[in-house]
């Protein structure tokens, strides 16, 4: 009796060319050339910051003639300009609380709504469940610029078809809901998106073991959903935060005239006065401006790599 021998295919190559592809990519990216050239990266990202800083500690004179490197040729301090910016009439003091009173309720309700749609949507299979979640895509190509006229006239006059008042006006004109009501609106579709994606790449069997336990839905989203989610979470407060606080063209489509009412960003807008009359006082309101979200930046910043580690899956 004789054996057919059998030929043996060798493996494919592939998998293994692009893993010593990936390894040499990393091996190339933590070179001490690499770390040199981020480290340049970054020094030179920082000098507008730090001249924006020294400028903001210079007399009127000083940063009127004299470019900010000249203060470590010929030091001189003043803190003429924070005190005229925080104290005199029209300061930024009740700018900035407007500020904080915004970005807040605009970056909790946010993930709030959309943390519990994200899970929904992934997780909750129900009929027109592909339509809401296809169709909320498709709300984030919406340009921001083309909702504001509408949105104005319905928090003016409300909803009108036919000469009909459908719903009717929120009277939210002069108030900073009006503000934070238009954020929470513009970024609930990429929440939505972003939120969904992460929960839905949750593993299945964690799922389907709280309900094996007998947890309803709710207690799922409490007790696995949320504490899994926190990168994603994290991130996201981070990136709403920064871009409500840094707005202007809602704040002044929105906020009005009135101090009472301004956001930091829209005060600042008209802090310098006609013809540029008080130009030094734009380093110190800018850098009291950017203090509040470079704080809550890398306080959350700890928090979110936290998270990525302990919310990490190993397959």
């Amino acid at each position: 009796m004789t054996t057919t021998p059998v030929a043996v295919t060798p493996a494919p190559q592939e998998p293994l060319k692009g893993q010593a592809a990936v390894k040499a990519v990393r091996k190339t990216f933590s070179s001490p050339l690499a770390s040199a050239i981020v480290a340049l990266i970054a020094a030179v990202w920082t000098i507008p910051t730090l001249g924006l800083f020294v400028n903001s500690f210079r007399s009127k004179t000083d940063g009127a003639t004299t470019g900010w490197w000249n203060f470590f040729i010929h030091p001189s301090f003043s803190l003429s300009g924070y005190h005229d910016v925080l104290f005199n009439e029209g300061g930024l003091i009740q700018p900035l609380i407007n500020s904080l009173a915004i970005t807040l309720p605009a970056t909790i309700i946010p993930i709030f709504i959309a943390s519990m749609a994200g899970y929904a949507l992934a997780w909750m299979p129900f009929r027109g469940s592909d339509v809401i979640f296809f169709t909320l895509f498709a709300l984030q190509v919406v340009p921001l610029q083309m909702a504001l006229v509408p949105l104005q006239k319905f928090y003016t006059h409300g909803l009108q078809l036919f000469g009909l008042t459908i719903i009717p006006s929120p009277h939210l004109n002069g108030s900073l809901a009006q503000i934070w009501l238009s954020h929470t609106m513009f970024s609930l579709p990429l929440a939505v998106f972003l939120l969904h994606n992460f929960i839905a790449q949750l593993p299945s069997s964690l799922i389907e073991a709280a309900r094996v336990d007998g947890a309803s839905y709710l207690r799922i989203f409490q007790s696995v959903v949320l504490p899994l989610s926190m990168p994603a979470i994290a991130s996201f407060a981070i990136f709403q935060f920064l871009w409500v606080w840094n707005d202007l063209l809602v704040a002044k489509t929105f906020g009005g005239s009135d101090p009472a009412t301004q956001p930091v960003t829209a005060r600042m807008a008209n802090l310098v006065g006609n013809f540029g009359a008080h130009l030094e006082l734009l380093a110190p309101a800018g850098f009291l401006t950017i203090v509040v979200p470079l704080i809550v930046f890398l306080a959350l910043q700890r928090y979110f790599v936290r998270g990525l580690l302990a919310g990490s899956v190993k397959g």
